[in-house]
């Protein structure tokens, strides 16, 4: 396997996004896009399977990881065009595209907005609307007024994880804790303002790519039905719950992977 260490392209408003690519040069590509509190490090136990049919191309959202941290609130069309940006960059026309949770709204805006970049699109956890906008209103007020991550970070790993992990001090969450602890608040409150604002629930139907949707059974972020809801809405997508949380490719290695390499390898 071919691996690159990580790089840089500054976008049109002059944020850094930092990108690496894993796998050997000339197979398909395969985008991922993650999720708030994460970097382009949440799919690391899923690349060496991914990497035996694509070439892995990652990415940290702005406010994440080794991006640039810009202050105030984002939108989705803005992150949506980080994107479009890095494939321009990269001289990639069209790529195939996975993404969990805010990775999955940001999936959603390329299928709806860029269709032609996209070949076939996996939405994993993830919603097309999350409301009230009441409740990330003070969500995002209450983190910035924080002395630090501590608290969100304590949120974050309930919400992702089951209680079995989360009680035996899992490796695996403990790598999540020291990302999120190092996450600043800034890039967290502006992706929950993006999600805020986000309401994909009919233009979704616009979607012409094949797509195939995988919901956590016992998610309480994005539900299953919230699954249920996308995979109903756009044309001929497929629906696939899994018995997990929200972090459905860290919890459930296995059966996420197997999902998502048939539908994006099967012949049609």
């Amino acid at each position: 396997m071919e691996s690159h260490t990580t790089s840089f392209i500054t976008t049109g408003d002059g944020v850094r996004i930092a990108y690496r690519f894993d796998g050997a040069p000339g197979k398909p590509v395969l985008l991922l896009s993650n999720s708030i509190g994460t970097d382009l490090h949440m799919w690391d136990a899923q690349v060496p399977v991914l990497t035996e049919h694509f070439r892995v191309l990652r990415y940290d959202a702005r406010g994440h990881g080794a991006s640039d941290v810009p202050s105030g609130p984002y939108s989705l069309d803005r992150l949506g065009r980080d994107v479009v940006e890095l494939l321009d960059a990269l001289g990639l026309e069209r790529v195939h595209v996975l993404g969990l949770s805010l990775g999955g709204f940001v999936a959603q805006w390329l299928g709806i907005h860029v269709p032609e970049r996209v070949d076939r699109l996996v939405l994993s956890n993830t919603a097309a609307h999350l409301g009230p906008a009441g409740q990330w209103d003070r969500a995002i007020a209450e983190l910035l007024k924080a002395p630090d991550m501590q608290a969100t970070a304590e949120m974050f790993l309930r919400n992702w994880f089951p209680a079995r992990m989360l009680q035996a001090n899992d490796v695996v969450v403990e790598a999540f804790r020291r990302t999120l602890l190092a996450t600043r608040r800034e890039g967290v409150a502006g992706s929950w303002a993006a999600v805020r604002d986000a309401d994909l629930r009919r233009t979704i139907a616009l979607i012409p790519r094949p797509t195939l949707v995988i919901a956590g059974e016992h998610d309480t972020v994005t539900s299953a039905r919230h699954g249920e809801e996308i995979a109903s809405t756009i044309p001929g997508a497929r629906l696939r719950v899994l018995p997990a949380v929200h972090l459905s490719n860290v919890e459930l290695p296995g059966d996420f992977l197997d999902a998502v390499v048939t539908f994006l390898t099967e012949r049609r």
